[in-house]
């Protein structure tokens, strides 16, 4: 097969890499090797990867290419390869949570978005990074080390998909999947400058992946451009009776509104959240007005809307994910509480305190508060809101990671189950990500990626990677 002629093969998106595989311009082997050779380069320094299958995956990369030689139809991501947060099941591959309460677990079946992937023609290239359990934070007391932040490996990638979001910014990966329970496909998607969807409650099936709390729990794509995440959740979206909480709804074709204008759309903004709630940085407002200026002069309409406080979303979040959180770990809380993490052991020990009542209140304002704020998306098409309301800050300082971590607006979106896109917006006068969310209706998917694609072209963000040699 030919190459594709570029000289970088690692910064090819998924879906310019498939569309390359499939006219023969490009080799699976030769990219699965380009990506190999970007990650013995540089994740020593990154940690993004917990186990790394090389010799598999450039056998499946032979086979694509022989498939691709042979004329057989090629799914949406032939040849293309991916990365797997290590809470995800893979058959015959360990899944650790990050844990050293599952060094030795090897799953016998494949998680639901892994045999989605593969089915796709996607390439396995490993497993990523967490904090462990999906849980706590960057620990130091854990068998694997902690993921850093490709723009400056001092600093925090995000959590708690944290391997996710680094293998895509530092060109080990054009893709990878994460999973989000209070933020965290979206939060090293803000670290990272990366997009990062968190779909609608149940448009992705979580059957495989280990829960940290059912009710809260969505699956997602990170990758650097708008129109591949919209090509991966195309891929692994759908119904699976298998997961009590996934709903037989239409799959759309979420690339199918990319490249369209966004004159005449009512774009809300939550200005509430970063603004009075709990404040950004200077630069992270900035950067939100900006892109603000940017879709206006696209055409949109932009109004402000008003919702609950951060607060009271956060509270009611907090309850609910510690609650299930207790109820999945307890029996190692009893019996291992020494081998997870100080860290781990610090959050979850709090939900041994709260009553079932506890527990039921905070589910009946949690139907509450979601009906009113379904209510208020009805008034708009699309919802602007803050991300992370700082930029990425040291990894290795706890004080920094305890202040930082938590000043965030993500929480929200998971207690209503909508549907949110972390994008990037620029950086700050130290080179480091700032970044915002577009929410949406539920099930409307298709329209957060449609702005969000126009406000990418019109920016130019994606088109800028890390130089890789700082910190």
């Amino acid at each position: 097969m030919a190459n594709a002629g570029m000289t970088e093969l690692h910064w090819l998106g998924a879906g310019e890499a498939a569309d390359l595989i499939r006219s023969k311009s490009l080799s699976p082997v030769e990219l699965t090797e380009a990506l190999l050779q970007q990650i013995a380069r540089h994740d020593d320094r990154l940690n993004a990867f917990v186990t790394l299958t090389a010799e598999p995956a450039l056998e499946k990369a032979r086979e694509a290419e022989a498939a691709v030689l042979a004329g057989g139809t090629l799914g949406p991501l032939h040849g293309v390869p991916f990365g797997l947060k290590d809470i995800i099941d893979t058959a015959g591959l360990r899944t650790t949570c990050h844990s050293r309460l599952l060094l030795d677990n090897v799953p016998k079946t494949n998680a639901a978005v892994a045999q989605r992937l593969a089915d796709a023609g996607g390439i396995l290239l490993g497993k990523l990074a967490t904090h462990e359990f999906a849980l706590g934070g960057p620990a130091f007391d854990l068998p694997f080390p902690p993921a850093r932040n490709p723009w400056n490996s001092a600093m925090f990638p995000g959590g708690s998909s944290s391997g996710s979001g680094a293998a895509v910014a530092a060109g080990f990966l054009p893709a990878a999947i994460g999973t989000d329970t209070g933020g965290s496909v979206r939060n090293p998607a803000s670290m990272c400058s990366l997009v990062g969807m968190k779909p609608t409650y149940g448009r992705v099936s979580r059957r495989g992946i280990f829960p940290l709390s059912y009710s809260l729990d969505h699956a997602g794509p990170l990758t650097r451009t708008v129109a591949d995440n919209a090509l991966l959740l195309g891929v692994i979206a759908g119904h699976d009776p298998e997961d009590p909480g996934s709903a037989d709804r239409p799959v759309p074709d979420f690339t199918a509104g990319l490249g369209h204008e966004v004159r005449g759309l009512r774009i809300g903004v939550l200005r509430q959240f970063h603004e009075r709630n709990m404040l950004a940085t200077p630069a992270v407002a900035e950067g939100i007005e900006r892109a603000l200026a940017v879709l206006a002069g696209l055409g949109a309409e932009i109004v402000d809307i008003e919702t609950r406080s951060l607060q009271d979303f956060a509270a009611c979040n907090r309850v609910i994910l510690l609650a299930e959180a207790c109820s999945i770990h307890a029996r190692w809380l009893r019996e291992r509480p020494q081998d997870y993490s100080a860290l781990t052991r610090e959050r979850l020990l709090p939900g041994l305190f709260l009553t079932a009542t506890d527990y039921v209140e905070a589910n009946r304002w949690r139907r509450q508060i979601a009906a009113e704020f379904d209510a208020l998306m009805q008034t708009v098409d699309v919802a602007i809101a803050a991300s992370s309301l700082g930029p990425p800050f040291p990894l290795d300082d706890p004080a920094a990671v305890a202040h930082e971590y938590p000043r965030q607006a993500r929480t929200p979106f998971n207690l209503t189950g909508h549907p949110a896109l972390a994008l990037p917006v620029g950086f700050d006068d130290n080179d480091l990500p700032l970044s915002m969310q577009i929410v949406g209706r539920h099930w409307d998917e298709a329209t957060i990626y449609r702005v969000a694609q126009a406000y990418e072209q019109a920016t130019g963000w994606h088109l800028r990677h890390p130089t890789l040699d700082i910190g």
